[in-house]
């Protein structure tokens, strides 16, 4: 099959959730993480920074987060600044909320948390392109310790009080648990057409469309098992087409390798080989 690019100027637009108590998950994300209520309508909340939605949760009670299986592994939103990172670290810290870890990723720097359901979150600044690294062709990401007090350093003289996540603040990339590295790929690059960034070891891939580090992540850290439909975790994230041609290239192709999209009320929702949902539309939001 051709191995034709997705549009440069594709990106992700939100990450829909199941949830086990929508009351307990809405407190977290806006409490500690700034995301801001757009609106609720019955067992679902639509959230963002105030612009387009980033997240949206349908609860599920007595759903579960079901370990050793695909899915997701975390949603990473991305804040424009080292200052606003540096925001929001002050932030988890003051409400309490439990972080897991941080990282250097040299393209990027991150703090990693999980919500009350399990589900992974990354919060994240680029460094600029400029400063990415290559070696051999390839970029060159890494898992260094994250220099938290330079990070902290950047609200010296800032006293502004805080009210959420900067309204530029998007849905960066998507990671998630497959089953086969080699059947990723052959999905996520051959048939959509994003970019191999970097393999990193056998395990996991990062894939990006228009020389971005990485629009999605997969690994094969977690297990085979397919989540049961009632489980808490992804239901699907959102692929960003920039226009109609776009999107119905992406579309032939994915019919091409004998895939059935299925039309839904935010796009055509289509599944990886582990049926990770992800829907495909070029009518993403500009405003909340």
């Amino acid at each position: 099959m051709a191995k034709t690019a997705i549009h440069p100027d594709t990106t992700l637009g939100y990450v829909h959730l199941t949830v086990s108590d929508l009351d307990r998950s809405l407190a977290f994300y806006q409490q500690g993480l700034g995301l801001k209520l757009h609106r609720r309508e019955q067992g679902t909340a639509y959230l963002g920074a105030g612009r387009a939605e980033l997240l949206v949760l349908t609860e599920h009670p007595g759903a579960k987060r079901v370990s050793g299986t695909t899915g997701l592994y975390h949603f990473a939103i991305l804040v424009p600044s080292r200052l606003e990172l540096a925001k929001s670290l002050k932030q988890l810290a003051e409400t309490g909320t439990q972080v897991e870890g941080f990282a250097d990723h040299l393209v990027s720097e991150a703090i990693y948390l999980s919500d009350p359901d399990g589900n992974g979150i990354e919060i994240y600044r680029d460094r600029s392109r400029s400063a990415w690294q290559y070696s051999h062709g390839q970029l060159k990401m890494a898992t260094d310790p994250l220099d938290l007090e330079a990070v902290l350093a950047e609200l010296d003289g800032d006293v502004a009080p805080w009210t959420g996540l900067h309204p530029d603040t998007v849905l960066g990339h998507v990671h998630l648990h497959v089953a086969n590295i080699a059947q990723a790929e052959a999905f996520y690059h051959d048939v959509l057409g994003f970019e191999l960034m970097v393999r990193y070891g056998p395990s996991a891939s990062f894939l990006a469309a228009g020389g971005y580090h990485h629009h999605i992540g997969v690994n094969t850290w977690s297990g085979t098992a397919l989540p049961p439909p009632e489980a808490a975790g992804l239901r699907w994230f959102v692929i960003c087409l920039p226009d109609d041609e776009a999107l119905h290239k992406i579309v032939a192709r994915v019919q091409r390798a004998g895939l059935k999209p299925e039309q839904q009320s935010e796009g055509l929702l289509v599944r990886d080989p582990v049926q990770n949902g992800l829907i495909l539309t070029s009518r993403c939001q500009t405003a909340a």
